[in-house]
């Protein structure tokens, strides 16, 4: 049995005190030896967090003294070791940013569907199935039949929708994520721009993997995980992917086995992208690391929400870039 609980938690509720909650929240954390990040907002609550199956269970008690936090969304996997370096609670304007103002899961939502009944749904001809994730998720895995809206950030989702969706035509959707929470505001917003048969996963991939049979599912590949497991198989077991220490990546098996992977330096996608100077002090990292674990200490470093923030920055820069070259 894996010693360490993963678990992933969200709940929108109206929190009208939201910032008096962070330090004690923290502080029961540390207590506990919970490590991960969980997000405060007026709009509720939201993040992964691991540590020892007592540990989870006095977090679990700690939301049930607060009749605000009941009804709660738990996700649990488990893992051998500790998949997090830090503890922290941030104070946030929304748990999941979609960047639109008045989109409200409390007001308005589209149908649940639970796992057990998603196959039915989503093999329906009928249904447009749309993974609400980024490229890069969608790239490591994804459900049968399903569009990729090729998005680099949630907040891109509305532009999508906006050019390639049209209420009049696309008579029902359904849509995923890999906890439900980002489903909750997508299919929020297409309620509001006039999307009638709007449709979620409840529970996300994660609940679908953990209660679909591998022989019935129509799950393809891995789920991508914003912690140091990287992704997760249909076991909800630590999957086959690592992270570019260069340039925080998701690496496949043949991306490792590449004569352009290093190990803690580079891989395929940016060998010929660091300098000289970079590779020094990515080498000299690697060394640091190997040299922690032999003493058996932890080292702290960047996890996969690094890769998910460089990828933003990249996006938004070249963005910038064109913008300029169209003013010229």
């Amino acid at each position: 049995m894996s010693s360490i609980v993963v678990c992933a938690l969200y709940k929108f509720v109206t929190l009208d005190n939201h910032t008096a909650l962070r330090e004690p929240l923290q502080a029961m954390l540390e207590k506990a030896k919970i490590r991960g990040t969980l997000l405060l907002a007026s709009e509720g609550i939201n993040g992964t967090v691991a540590g020892s199956s007592t540990a989870i269970s006095q977090l679990k008690d700690w939301f049930a003294k607060d009749p605000r936090f009941e009804g709660i969304d738990y996700k649990e996997s488990f893992t051998e070791e500790q998949p997090f370096y830090r503890t922290k609670v941030k104070l946030k304007r929304e748990i999941v940013t979609l960047g639109v103002e008045g989109i409200d899961p409390l007001q308005v939502v589209g149908t649940y569907v639970a796992p057990k009944d998603w196959n039915a749904l989503i093999s329906d001809p009928e249904v447009l199935l749309v993974d609400t994730r980024n490229d890069y998720e969608v790239e490591i895995g994804t459900f049968k039949g399903a569009v990729n809206p090729n998005t680099n950030s949630f907040r891109e989702f509305p532009d999508y929708v906006k050019q390639q969706l049209d209420p009049a035509k696309h008579k029902k959707v359904a849509m995923f994520c890999t906890g439900g929470i980002r489903c909750e505001k997508s299919t929020a917003y297409l309620k509001e721009q006039g999307f009638d048969e709007v449709y979620h996963l409840q529970g996300g991939i994660l609940k679908y993997l953990e209660e679909v049979p591998e022989p019935e599912s129509l799950w393809q590949g891995e789920c991508f995980v914003f912690d140091n497991r990287v992704t997760v198989d249909h076991q909800l077991q630590p999957g086959h992917y690592q992270l570019c220490s260069g340039c925080r990546a998701p690496l496949s098996l043949e991306d490792v086995q590449s004569e352009h992977f290093k190990q803690g330096i580079c891989c395929p996608h940016c060998f010929d992208k660091h300098t000289p100077e970079q590779q020094a002090r990515y080498a000299e990292r690697q060394r640091q690391l190997a040299l922690a674990k032999q003493r058996g200490e932890a080292h702290i470093g960047s996890d996969a929400v690094s890769f998910a923030k460089q990828r933003r920055q990249e996006k938004r820069a070249r963005k910038q870039q064109q913008q300029a070259k169209n003013q010229q």
